[in-house]
């Protein structure tokens, strides 16, 4: 028979590293609720025209990273590449406009994309999504940007920093687009094949290559915050005084144009020192447009994504260590087929009076089981034996202290209660 592996690209997160994903998560969750957000939760797959339109169809996502499959009825839909035009549609489909507005929601779970395997970056990954719709003021983007400053900050993160720009909105991105054009038509040459095909279909793009030919061509192109309106000079420059106000560094990046056509005004990422050559942890910025491209009313709009398993990964590389998950507090330790059905009738009472259990499985010996309890972690362990029943009693060791004591069957469940805090 073959034996089957994890699909290329996936990993199985296995018990003992459950902690770093309940801890980063139930600290993400509570800082998202602290500020008001409400937890929505969308399709894993949706129409793929919806992310076709929402997210841009000449992005590397729509082209190259989607899983897009047909289903039996004959509609083509797609594994979601990421959270925001979901929840966008959502938001549309629910009605969630006549809400008191802005509406704030966060979401976690899976995403998707057929990207190249590396260190933190799967096929299947997980993301913390946190979004602001119906809001244009730029305090919304300065909470968003807070919130996942301090998720990071709180999980040990060093040395954080944002980077900063604008992509301006449809009425002055043209007139940068046709600067940018004729900048880098005086430098066709000495740019990428991509960029090339990037500068006729999507020329913002060009700011995000990776390729080092280009990156002489990059540092020296105008940059958009030279070209923006009158509205977007004044967004942008209101959310910097408040980065000022509160002392969180910045660094004005006229390449960070991020990967999805959606964004309007603000992008940006968060930065940290320390995690090699891959400095950016996260990013976000505003989609103005999305609703109305995907349907909806006009309806402004501000998020961040985080994804999890570079958290995590980070967090080991830094030796940031997490609470283990708590060990079960009583085991039941059983000798016979009478004290088996007690174990099997205490274990149900403790369970329902909110104590956790753990029961002895097979026919072994006590030393044995004690030395299972040992290595699970138990505070207590509970023997029961014939001669122990025969009194009305069980034996009750408590490991930490090397003690043991016989108390009464009746009195055990609410003494056990009164000692693991129950």
């Amino acid at each position: 028979m073959p034996r089957f592996q994890r699909p290329t690209g996936t990993h199985d997160i296995l018990p003992e590293e459950q902690p770093y994903w309940e801890y980063v998560t139930e600290f993400a969750v509570r800082l998202a609720r602290r500020a008001g957000f409400e937890r929505i939760d969308v399709p894993i797959f949706e129409a793929t025209e919806l992310f076709a339109r929402g997210i841009g169809a000449t992005t590397d996502v729509v082209e190259k990273e989607m899983y897009t499959f047909t289903d039996k009825g004959g509609e083509s839909l797609t594994l979601r590449p990421e959270f925001t035009a979901g929840v966008v549609r959502a938001y549309i489909e629910n009605g969630m406009h006549v809400r008191p507005q802005p509406v704030k929601l966060y979401s976690v779970g899976p995403v998707f994309r057929y990207d190249r395997p590396q260190a933190g970056r799967f096929r299947q990954f997980h993301q913390f999504n946190m979004e602001i719709l119906g809001e244009m003021d730029p305090l919304a983007d300065l909470e968003v940007m807070l919130l996942i400053w301090d998720l990071y900050a709180g999980l040990g993160f060093r040395d954080l920093s944002f980077q900063l720009n604008s992509t301006g909105c449809p009425r002055c991105r043209p007139g940068y687009v046709q600067v940018l054009k004729e900048y880098y038509e005086k430098h066709i040459g000495e740019i990428c094949e991509d960029c090339r095909r990037r500068l006729a279909r999507n020329p913002l793009r060009v700011l995000d290559c990776k390729a080092d030919v280009c990156q002489p061509v990059i540092a020296a192109a105008p940059p958009i915050t030279d070209h923006l309106c009158d509205e977007c000079a004044d967004h942008f420059a209101r959310l910097r005084g408040y980065l000022d106000l509160l002392g969180r560094p910045y660094t004005l990046n006229h390449r960070l144009v991020r990967g999805l056509d959606y964004y309007t005004k603000t992008v940006f990422e968060v930065w940290a020192a320390g995690i090699g050559a891959q400095a950016a942890v996260c990013g976000g910025g505003r989609y103005d447009g999305l609703a109305e491209a995907l349907g909806g009313p006009p309806t402004p709009g501000v998020g961040v994504a985080a994804g999890i398993e570079r958290i995590i990964m980070v967090m080991k590389a830094q030796e940031l260590e997490v609470p283990p998950l708590p060990a079960p507090a009583v085991f039941l330790a059983h000798l016979g087929d009478r004290a088996r059905r007690e174990a099997v009738r205490l274990a149900d009472e403790l369970r329902r009076a909110g104590v956790a259990v753990w029961t002895a499985f097979g026919d072994r010996g006590l030393k044995s089981q004690m030395r299972e309890a040992d290595k699970r972690g138990a505070r207590y362990v509970v023997i029961l034996g014939e001669d122990e029943l025969a009194r009305g009693a069980a034996a009750v060791r408590d490991m930490a202290a090397s003690e043991q004591a016989e108390i009464p069957m009746e009195e055990l469940v609410p003494w056990l209660r009164q000692r693991v805090g129950a």
